[in-house]
């Protein structure tokens, strides 16, 4: 590992872990009554602002001179720093409603990439002690053990993990359809509504593939890199490889599971 890595994935780690304690420290004072909604069922919470603040902090005494993309204080300035360089990618609450409502799907995620490649990831899981990292070439961890993607075949017996559109709602129509199909086809699907935790379980083998619409960079870029070094793979939902703007995801163990899943979503 280069030293650019290993000092990066350590500061991934101390990043996700400082937000997550927000989440720990804010959980039995902060409800839905107290967020604000950037969007319908869109939230935004003191905590998600805590938590970003404590995590880019970190970031900051470590690597002062590379760009950071947070969800909370993103623009397009900053966007666009993805594209070329180093790049810190950050969403400091994934699953703000679950958080607000006590549900314990939620967490931190926190990448770095470097010229528009996640190259190291981390996640932090505050109500289940949970914490997944990976850096490009080092494999996958979750909690000091290594962890790699399933090995089932075939979709007639697979966990197929999703997320809701609820952001484009254009896309809800296009989501039920394609749902009713891989109910159809597969052996379940799930819907957690934290994409950063979805993907750590695909990487881990909780699932076998996973599918979403529409998610924003700071949601995927950790868990993208969790999953190739899981020894599983990634693409637009529509074709093609992903990338890092905002769109959709599928992931799954295999490149045969991936197409699978493709051919059942259309």
């Amino acid at each position: 590992m280069t030293s650019l890595l290993r000092s990066a994935l350590k500061t991934a780690r101390e990043a996700a872990d400082a937000a997550a304690a927000v989440h720990l420290t804010h959980a039995s004072s902060v409800g839905i009554a107290d967020a604000d909604e950037k969007g319908r069922a869109d939230y935004v919470s003191a905590t998600d602002l805590a938590a970003e603040e404590a995590c880019l902090a970190v970031i900051r005494r470590n690597h002062p001179d590379h760009a950071i993309v947070a969800e909370e204080s993103h623009d397009e300035d900053s966007d666009a720093a993805l594209e070329e360089g180093p790049a810190w990618v950050v969403d400091p609450l994934d699953g703000t409603t679950n958080f607000l409502h006590g549900h314990p799907m939620h967490g931190s995620s926190v990448a770095l990439a470097i010229d528009g490649i996640p190259e190291v990831g981390a996640v932090s899981c505050a109500p289940t002690g949970e914490r997944w990292w990976a850096a490009k070439g080092e494999g996958a961890w979750k909690n000091d053990v290594r962890i790699q993607v399933s090995r089932l075949e075939g979709t007639g017996r697979a966990l197929i993990g999703t997320g809701f559109p609820f952001k484009t709602e254009h896309l809800l129509q296009q989501h039920a359809e394609q749902l009713v199909r891989v109910l159809s086809a597969t052996g379940g699907v799930r819907r957690g509504g934290a994409a950063a935790l979805d993907l750590c379980y695909l990487a881990e083998g909780r699932f076998d593939a996973f599918w979403e619409l529409f998610l924003n960079p700071w949601d995927f870029a950790a868990g993208w890199v969790i999953i190739e070094e899981a020894g599983g793979v990634v693409g637009r939902a529509e074709g093609g490889p992903l990338g890092l703007s905002s769109g959709s995801i599928i992931g799954a163990n295999s490149l045969a599971m991936k197409e699978a899943l493709h051919e059942l979503i259309g």
